[in-house]
């Protein structure tokens, strides 16, 4: 069995004040189904708001669902003893958007990297010194003495988010969850930290989470992605069909959304989301994204839609593809069937 990570049916419920004695339920993640195997790469895609961040929580064991289950390695977290959850963030860790609060301002470079050795007792002084170095070279921040003798507010963003990295890698786990790890690092440095975080997860067999709201990282990143809108999967295959051949309206909005480069060097938006996101705490009733989709036709505002699969490995929630059969799914659609393929 390869399955390493498996989410099923979580939601998550939080209670907002409304006024001063009344409060309002908003649901950030509504019954989300995964599977994340050993060693692969699966990009979370979509806007703000959309539970990205919480389903980041939830797969950590940072947030407790309050609906459905998460199993790692075949243990329920949520059900895990102290010591099963202290194994748990050994085997899973976490890289974070933010690289100027997620680090210590007071602890050295060297401290920080040493900080989850030290948590799990891992190696003598000198054992830890030596991984310390080796993670520091392997994310490239070199001469790893002269680093670590550094404290934050010395390195560059690029350079804070290399060292969020080599933490994380330091205690060689079977997991890295990143969310939005690139989000807040200049654009220059960018493309260098994807390449960095590719070429550990080939390396080392590490599976990873990858959470973004930019698809065109995702691509470059990712065998497979997950798009999500408001608290749910809309929309989940290899990365490199949904990217080519996307079912959801939405997820073909994001791929419009993504700048190109037009004759003169300049770069520019082949089209754009109208609108914003509804509330979670009163979502549309029906498909969730009607109010915003230019697809959208008659019964889109009653029918909730469900993930179905409608080509092999290519799961949707779209009404659209309602005319798919069995024997059609691989082909054309059936007749009749309005598609986003024009």
């Amino acid at each position: 069995m390869n399955t390493l990570l498996s989410v099923q049916n979580a939601s998550v419920v939080f209670h907002a004040r409304k006024g001063l004695l009344a409060s309002v339920d908003v649901r950030a993640l509504d019954g989300v189904s995964l599977v994340l195997d050993k060693g692969e790469s699966l990009s979370i895609v979509g806007e703000s708001g959309s539970g990205k961040t919480t389903l980041a929580r939830v797969v950590l064991g940072l947030q407790k669902p309050t609906q459905g289950q998460v199993t790692f390695a075949g243990e329920d977290i949520g059900r895990a003893s102290q010591k099963s959850l202290k194994d748990f963030r050994r085997r899973a860790q976490g890289i974070f958007q933010d690289p100027f609060s997620s680090l210590d301002p007071y602890m050295t470079v060297g401290q920080i990297v040493e900080e989850p050795l030290v948590i799990h007792r891992i190696g003598t002084a000198a054992e830890r010194q030596d991984r310390v170095a080796k993670a520091l070279e392997e994310v490239r921040l070199t001469p790893t003495g002269e680093i670590a003798a550094k404290f934050t507010h010395q390195l560059s963003g690029g350079q804070r988010q290399r060292v969020a990295i080599a933490r994380a890698l330091v205690l060689a786990p079977e997991m890295i969850v990143a969310d939005e790890p690139v989000s807040m690092v200049d654009a220059s440095s960018r493309a260098e930290i994807l390449y960095l975080m590719r070429e550990l997860q080939e390396r080392h067999g590490t599976a990873f989470l990858y959470i973004t709201h930019d698809i065109a990282t995702a691509y470059h990143f990712s065998q497979r992605v997950a798009v999500m809108y408001l608290g749910r999967i809309v929309e989940t295959g290899p990365t490199r069909w949904v990217v080519a051949n996307p079912l959801h309206p939405y997820t073909k909005a994001l791929l419009q959304a993504v700048p190109e480069p037009d004759p003169q060097n300049r770069f520019r938006k082949r089209g754009a989301l109208s609108g914003d996101p509804p509330s979670p705490a009163n979502p549309p009733p029906g498909c969730r994204f009607h109010p915003r989709c230019a697809y959208a036709f008659e019964g889109c505002d009653r029918e909730d839609p469900r993930l179905r699969e409608v080509r092999a490995g290519q799961h949707v929630a779209c009404r659209l593809w309602k005319g798919f059969d069995e024997g059609a799914r691989l082909g054309a659609p059936a007749e009749g069937t309005r598609t986003l393929l024009e």
